[in-house]
This record gives C-alpha cells, sequence and structure tokens, in this order.
C-alpha cells in the first residue's frame, strides 16, 4: 500500500517531480532525463496503472483519497497530500482535476515490433502540438487502428496535455518513432502496408472512392498541422487522397480529418 505523507509547504524536494508542469521545454528536457511521464485526472491515473504503467509517486488533494483508495492499495509508490492551493504552486496551474502521479516512463518500442502485428496504422508526420498528438491518439484507438507511427519531430505523446487529451488511449495503443524518416515509406512496403496519404495535391482521390481489398494492411499518413505532409512523402506514398469538402474550405484541423480517414479505413 502506498506510504503517505501530509505535505506542509510547495518547497519540499520530495515534489521535484511535479514542479512547472506548465513549462514545456522544461519539462520535455526533465521528464526525459528522469525517465517520468505526469499522468493528470483520475481516470487518467487508473487507467496508466491498469495498463501496467508503475507510479514513481502520487500527489493528492485530500478529496481524491477515497476514489482512488485502490490504486493506493496497489502501489508500494510514495503518496503526497496536498492542499489544492499548495498543489497549484508546485505545479504552476490549477489542476482542477485534482490527482497527479509521477510515472515510470516505459521502454519505447521499436517501429518493427509495432508493424510485425498491426493490419492498421497511422503515421504522423511533424505533429508538433501536444493537444493534437494527444486527440489523433484518442482518434486512431477509437476508431480501431493498431498502432501509430511518428516521426523524429512529432511531439510526445506521453507528455501531460498528449495523454490528458488522450483520456488515457496511448497507453493502450501501441506507438513508436522512427528515426530514419526518409526510408520510412520503404519500412511500411517491407511489411506489407499499402499507404494513403492525406493530401491536397491535384491528382488526389477523393477517400469514398477508396475500396480496401480483403487482407489489405492500410497505412494512413497525415502531415503537420501547417504545410501537411512532405513532398517525399507525398511521391513515396502508394496512394494520394483527400477528403471531399464544401466549396471554399481546403482543410480541416489534423485530428479531425485523422478521425474521418480512420473512420474510412477502420476495420470491417
Amino acid at each position: 500500500m502506498a506510504e503517505l505523507f501530509q505535505i506542509a509547504g510547495a518547497g519540499d524536494p520530495r515534489l521535484r517531480d511535479y514542479t512547472d508542469l506548465r513549462d514545456v521545454s522544461l519539462r520535455k528536457l526533465l521528464e526525459t532525463e528522469r525517465g517520468l511521464y505526469i499522468a493528470e485526472g483520475e481516470k487518467v491515473v487508473r487507467r496508466a496503472v491498469e495498463a501496467g504503467h508503475r507510479p514513481r509517486s502520487l500527489l493528492l488533494a485530500p478529496r481524491w483519497m477515497e476514489s482512488l483508495a485502490d490504486v493506493l492499495e496497489a502501489t508500494d509508490a510514495p503518496c503526497y497530500v496536498l492542499d489544492e492551493k499548495t498543489i497549484e504552486q508546485v505545479t504552476g496551474f490549477h489542476v482542477h482535476r485534482g490527482a497527479l502521479a509521477a510515472m515510470e516512463r516505459p521502454e519505447p518500442l521499436s517501429p518493427e515490433t509495432v508493424l510485425a502485428s498491426a493490419r492498421r496504422v497511422l503515421v504522423a508526420e511533424d505533429l508538433v502540438d501536444h493537444t493534437n498528438i494527444g486527440a489523433v491518439m484518442r482518434n486512431v484507438a477509437a476508431l480501431g487502428f493498431d498502432a501509430v507511427l511518428l516521426s523524429p519531430r512529432c511531439a510526445d505523446p506521453l507528455y501531460r496535455r498528449s495523454v490528458k487529451v488522450a483520456m488515457g488511449a496511448v497507453f493502450s495503443l501501441p506507438y513508436a518513432r522512427i528515426e530514419d524518416w526518409y526510408a520510412a515509406p520503404d519500412l511500411l512496403r517491407e511489411h506489407g502496408f499499402t499507404s494513403y496519404a492525406m493530401s491536397l495535391a491535384a491528382d488526389s482521390v477523393p477517400l469514398d472512392a477508396i475500396e480496401i481489398a480483403p487482407g489489405e494492411r492500410v497505412a494512413v499518413i497525415v502531415g503537420s498541422e501547417g504545410p501537411g505532409l512532405t513532398e517525399h512523402w507525398q511521391q513515396a506514398a502508394d496512394h494520394r487522397v483527400t477528403i471531399p469538402m464544401a466549396a471554399g474550405i481546403d482543410s480541416l484541423n489534423v485530428a479531425a480529418s485523422t478521425a474521418i480517414a480512420c473512420w474510412h479505413f477502420r476495420p470491417r
């Protein structure tokens, strides 16, 4: 069972994993160095634990002790109990969901491991916004895709904001970064995937005109929030596809377009 510690002040050194949570650059550095990530909110903390991730510690306001009693019972990690005003001083913002956990960051998967058993994958190029990464992961999981592959510049799916937006979907959805991004189209082909690049190119085929052959392994590729897919990926993909839209509108938010594409290519 977790050992409970009543903490009096925000300067306690045991709270170092929870400081300055809104400083994105600092947190990315610290969390990588320390091998951790932050889970925020009762549901997210619970889903992380249920997925087999190990808490380093928990930081709770008193009102959340009862609802997370089973989580506390199942771990030997320390639990720091503070009033909500002091938690705000530690983290740098109002934690309105009232519960935080510093979790051990799992070992990253290799792209080959992810692709070996997958039938549907989403490939993301340079999605740098943590909210978009979280929304994309949630969409992909909800619509029956098996995994996500990320370019080296993509935002961290385990950053606090990503995890929160994904509602913990990142814990159950396999993902991997492809370090040799230029060679990634060949990697997909080697594993038997047909690639469909979401593109505004003049020769793109409307999404609703695409039919999937039985047993076809599908990779949907989406590009960055501003410029979209690079020319290399548009040309290297097996097909370029687009979402038909009303006159005067040429694009959607990447999370919305990902949801539409994943619905179309979902397992039947």
